[in-house]
This record gives structure tokens, sequence and C-alpha cells, in this order.
């Protein structure tokens, strides 16, 4: 893979974890069990290959509307999966971070995050990002809310706003942009996911679900990515001079 230009930062949808359940007969708690492994070797895959940033969608501000043992054993998934993991990535310098609304989650588990945060944050490695309780509507609207606290203080002009600024505020601001955008399972949706960051992200989809999503899978993405010409606006002469 060193030989294709890789991109930086990389997000993906985990999408189809109750499909594959279903496919097998089993329940769906066993698709989201599988999806973990997943997650396991594509986390060591990218940090092997240099990858700066991976952002996984985990749960969505949505996907409270499930069933609510299907939640129940997805929370219970979390904070067994961070239990088990965070050391490991820890000695393999991969620093965790969480986006989302997090006041939503138990004690328990939010501090369980931060202590997996503040354990990773000197890490040089892989920022692996989990956004959980995640919508990408919710992250623009918190945008607006904490400039429309500077405006009411006094130490905002409503006319100093714009772009830059306003995406300064949004989550994953401090981190390269977002140039890969991966989706499996068939479904070409965005799905409410990093919607501000996806602006100029190459998008690829696949019909693998999750679970049996593998090096070789990604790869397929590593590959188109590399063969796509970001314009960036521009026009493909300009970047060809260039």
């Amino acid at each position: 893979m060193n030989e294709l230009r890789l991109p930086r930062h990389i997000a993906i949808v985990m999408d189809g974890n109750g499909r594959w359940a279903k496919q097998r007969h089993l329940p769906r708690h066993a698709g989201h069990k599988a999806g973990f492994d997943t997650v396991r070797r594509i986390v060591k895959y990218c940090a092997k290959q240099g990858i700066e940033v991976l952002t996984l969608f985990a749960f969505s501000s949505e996907n409270w509307q499930r069933p609510k043992q299907e939640v129940s054993l997805l929370m219970e998934l979390f904070m067994t999966a961070l239990q088990r993991e965070v050391n490991d990535l820890h000695k393999n310098q991969v620093r965790l971070r969480f986006i989302g609304d997090r006041k939503a989650f138990s004690q328990k588990l939010q501090q369980l995050i931060d202590a997996a945060e503040r354990l990773t944050e000197q890490n040089s490695g892989l920022t692996l990002v989990i956004a959980a309780n995640y919508g990408g509507r919710w992250d623009i609207v918190e945008a607006a809310k904490r400039l429309a606290v500077r405006i009411e203080q006094g130490t905002l002009q409503s006319q100093a706003i714009n772009e830059s600024l306003f995406g300064q505020q949004i989550c994953l601001a401090d981190l390269p942009p977002l140039d890969l955008f991966i989706r499996t399972s068939g479904e070409k949706r965005i799905s409410n996911f990093l919607l501000w960051q996806l602006a100029y992200a190459e998008l690829y989809f696949t019909d693998t679900f999750w679970p049996d999503f593998n090096e070789d899978t990604l790869k397929q993405a590593l590959t188109f990515f590399a063969s796509r010409q970001r314009r960036f606006g521009q026009t493909g002469e300009q970047i060809e001079y260039a």
C-alpha cells in the first residue's frame, strides 16, 4: 500500500451488523459483537499503514430509537470494549477521542470515556475517534450555540463570523480534514454523520456488511481514493499543472 497516495483521515459508517446476523439466523447483538472484532482489525491495519486519523460512527443520536434491549446491549458492549481494549491501544500509541453528546450515557460509561481519553491523550500514533451519540446536525447546532454565547457576552461581533471561525467550533477542527468517507452494507446515505467535515471528502460505498469488512476491503477503498483527482474547486488542468 505504500505506493498509493493514502488519506490522512478516514471516517467509516460501520453498517450492516444486524443484517449480517440475520443472514446467519443469529440475534442482532451477535452482529454487533462480530462488528467489534472488525473494528480491532481495521484499527490495527490503519495504524500500520500510517493513517493519521480514523473516525468511526459507533452510535448515532438517532440510534436511541432502536429497541430498548438492543440499545442496552450496545451500551454494555461499548463499556466492555473500552475496559478490554484501552490498555492495548495505549501500548500501541493510539490516541482515543470521543465526539458526541456523552451526557446521555450512564455515569459509569462517561467515566470510562474520560479515563480513556486522559490515558491516551499524549500518544503519538493513530488518532482513533469514536462518534457516540453523535449527529452532524447536533455538531453544527452546538457550534452555533458557542458563537452565540460569545456574541451575548460582547466578545464577538456577528459580522466577524465566517466559514473559518465557524469551522473552528466544529468537532475534529484540530485534526486533519476528512479525506475518505466509507459506508458499508450497500446503503448510500450520509445519515447525519460529519455533515460539515464531509464537504470535500471522497465518498466510497461498499456492499460488504461491516463484520465482513477486512484489510482487503479497505485496500479497495484506499485504491479508489488514490485514483481520485481532488480538485477542491479548481479545474483538472490546474491540478495537473500544479
